[in-house]
């Protein structure tokens, strides 16, 4: 079997001094999988409805602006919130270790003591850690606090989630774009599924899953949205007009 990456002295001292850097898949899935399954919905229920292909346009094209944009946001948000906060936390433990080392150095030693070390040698580490502030603060983070080592950027996190709900969720309309009116939602239907499935599928290589089930499972997931919304247009088709 073939390793991920080299194991040799230098390949490992390069990989441990680069360290490791922000992976926005998580949110290009999720901009992806939502961006396909609510335009998606929306085509299956203007047609479940029976309205023209022009307000299939019409409402697709808005929804991939409005919801696109909030979903941006929404990422944007909540990815700045999670960069203010760890920026919270390493402000406040320089704080804790200018006035009170001794008991942030007691943390350390507990933490390397949970960890196995105990004697000369556990002392010995917390002498190292303690030795460099920096250092300090980033294994108070981790081991304390919980937080990641690597931090994603909300700009870099809100644009990958926009990009991608934009681009899957612009499948469906493509049919009723350059289609026939009668052929355009077997069509959307079939490049949609396609979507789905290759999301999944991508999602896979970062998981356990394999690639066939992750994306059968994002197919599902996608299809019962779009078929819940198709019922519910079909069967409020004559509302309007009652």
């Amino acid at each position: 079997m073939t390793l991920e990456h080299k194991h040799t002295v230098e390949a490992i001292r390069l990989r441990l001094t680069t360290g490791a850097k922000p992976n926005y898949l998580r949110d290009f899935v999720y901009g992806g999988i939502d961006g396909a399954v609510t335009t998606f919905a929306i085509v299956a229920g203007v047609v479940g409805a029976s309205l023209s292909a022009h307000v299939v346009i019409i409402l697709g094209l808005a929804n991939l602006l409005a919801d696109g944009i909030s979903m941006a946001a929404s990422n944007y948000s909540g990815t700045k919130t999670e960069v203010d906060d760890r920026e919270r936390l390493r402000d406040m433990e320089y704080r804790h270790i200018a006035q009170d080392p001794e008991g942030e150095r007691e943390e350390i030693r507990q933490i390397m003591a949970m960890k196995g070390l105990d004697g000369d040698t556990l002392e010995h580490s917390v002498e190292a850690i303690t030795s460099d502030r920096e250092r300090w603060v980033a294994m108070m983070l981790t081991e304390e606090h919980g937080q990641s080592t690597t931090v994603r950027d909300p700009m870099r996190s809100a644009l990958s989630t926009f990009a991608a709900f934009v681009i899957c969720g612009s499948v469906p309309l493509l049919p009723y774009v350059i289609a026939p009116n009668g052929m355009a939602m077997p069509i959307a239907l079939t490049m949609t599924s396609i979507v789905f499935f290759a999301i999944g599928s991508l999602k896979s290589r970062w998981a356990l899953t394999r690639w066939w089930a992750s994306g059968l499972e994002t197919l599902v997931i996608g299809l019962l949205a779009a078929g819940s919304a198709f019922a519910i247009g079909y069967l409020l088709r004559d509302w309007g007009a009652a």
